[in-house]
């Protein structure tokens, strides 16, 4: 038969039949601008060469920080790539520095695909599906991610009939979900690569850290390979060299500061709570929900759902279309006030103390807005084990004694470190500008009670009151934005 080239994958140009299968590289390389050259090899290509994984390259990794931040048009697709090729390092690094592990090829396969299929089961938008909109559209519903990612996991895998073993989903399932207790004959410490339920110290957070700095522009002040490489197994447990917890505390600091400047920025919230309306009124009609108990609906779910939206012309969901225009013309829901908590009045967190109809029962005599005006946004931010310093939780080792583990106290790091680790934020916003200072104000009144109530009742917390941001404060005479006209001048 005479030789054929043909164009594979974008990667080679050598045709399958020119070559004896038996001696053929099946492996392929991708440049990643974060990782340079990575290896996939036919286990990963099969899992990615599938529809059910070419969809994460419509979900953006960032989700709506994107309409704020232009750079952050990254997608879940090279996150995950990323995550795949870094478990397979760090598994590979512990199987030649510690061969005594007993690293087998199972335990290597098994962790690079769970890196790989870790957040399959992302929505749109990413967080904003499952953190905003699922539980308004079902209220009561526990459901996450990770739930969805086990789900077309199998999916994937029926579907494109890939020859996995039952054994081998199921232990990739569990380490997708992540475990801080022994499961089964597992090796516990492989447990720790890609969901670290222990102390948060793993790869999904090496490649998403670096790669939200690198594409918003943001710098990044810890070195993750230097982590990788100063680690090993001690006691069936993932630590560190002692001369890295400082990397760790910047590690931890790098994506708190992610948080608070980007994940969470108030434009970007602002455009998140359009989405999610412009989504529930859709709901009804396009069965949005419905989707994350059937793996085929759900395959097809991208952030298209928007143009979807956009392109239908039915006129139940003509509110859901002017909503998206009003993001198109920047038209966007406003930033009212927030409120830093202090840690006495955590407890007045959630929408039992603090809601739109509270805030509303606040207007004064020339108000006008109602509830529908207002949004809540009830925001934790913290270094990743919600009030605790996730560094006390590592376990370290010295280079004159690599047998034996011991933690470190944030004391002995620097004394420049922070004396609380999470942060309770409430945001108020409304989908009508115009009303802006009438919200702030009712707000503030609301604010102002409860603490008073707070330290009425308990003398002791003094510290329970909230003092106005002045830099937050709208004034009186507030002009109104004037609706965005443009026009082009062809006149010159």
């Amino acid at each position: 038969m005479n030789s054929r080239t043909l164009l594979r994958r974008g990667y080679t140009q050598v045709s399958d039949l020119d070559c004896d299968a038996d001696k053929r590289d099946s492996s392929k390389y991708v440049n990643d601008p974060i990782h340079g050259y990575i290896n996939l090899d036919e286990q990963v290509l099969q899992l990615i060469d599938t529809p059910q994984f070419q969809r994460l390259r419509h979900l953006k990794q960032m989700g709506s920080s994107y309409f704020v931040f232009p750079g952050a048009s990254h997608n879940r697709f090279e996150h995950c790539v990323g995550t795949s090729y870094l478990a397979s390092e760090v598994v590979k690094g512990f199987a030649q520095r510690q061969p005594e592990l007993g690293i087998d090829e199972r335990d290597s396969r098994c962790v690079t695909l769970a890196g790989l299929c870790h957040d399959l089961g992302h929505g749109p938008f990413s967080h904003v599906f499952d953190n905003e909109f699922i539980p308004r559209a079902c209220p009561g519903m526990i459901w996450s991610h990770e739930e969805g990612s086990e789900m077309m996991l199998h999916h994937t895998i029926d579907e494109n009939h890939i020859d996995i073993d039952e054994g081998d989903i199921t232990f990739i399932k569990q380490l997708i979900r992540g475990s801080s207790q022994p499961v089964g004959d597992e090796k516990m410490f492989l447990f720790d690569i890609v969901a670290n339920k222990r102390n948060g110290v793993d790869v999904d957070k090496f490649d998403y850290i670096q790669r939200d700095c690198y594409n918003v522009g943001v710098n990044s002040s810890y070195d993750f390979q230097r982590l990788m490489l100063n680690s090993r197994v001690i006691d069936d447990e993932v630590c560190y060299n002692a001369k890295e917890a400082f990397n760790l505390t910047e590690m931890f600091h790098t994506r708190y500061s992610l948080h608070k400047r980007v994940y969470s920025h108030r434009a970007a919230k602002a455009i998140e709570f359009m989405i999610v309306d412009a989504l529930l009124i859709a709901d009804p009609v396009l069965k949005i929900s419905q989707s994350i108990t059937s793996p085929h609906m759900y395959q097809s779910l991208t952030d298209e759902i928007v143009r979807d939206i956009e392109r239908s012309s039915a006129p139940e969901l003509r509110e859901a279309r002017d909503i998206i225009a009003r993001i198109h013309t920047r038209d966007i829901y406003k930033f009212v006030d927030e409120y830093i908590l202090p840690a006495d009045m955590a407890s007045i967190s959630n929408n039992t103390c603090i809601n739109e109809a509270k805030i509303v029962g606040y207007r004064s005599d020339n108000d006008d807005f109602v509830e529908r005006d207002v949004l809540i946004d009830f925001c934790l931010i913290h270094y990743g084990m919600r009030r605790d310093n996730p560094v006390d939780r590592i376990n370290f080792y010295s280079k004159y004694n690599t047998a034996e583990k011991f933690p470190i106290s944030s004391g002995l790091i620097s004394l420049c470190v922070p004396e609380k680790y999470e942060e309770r934020i409430i945001r108020i916003f409304t989908r009508t500008p115009s009303k802006r200072g009438q919200i702030q104000g009712a707000a503030r009144r609301l604010m102002e009670e409860l603490s008073s109530r707070i330290v009425a009742s308990s003398p002791s917390n003094s510290s329970a009151h909230i003092t106005p941001n002045r830099g937050l404060t709208l004034p009186n005479n507030l002009p109104q934005s004037p609706v965005k006209r443009r026009r082009l001048d062809f006149s010159m």
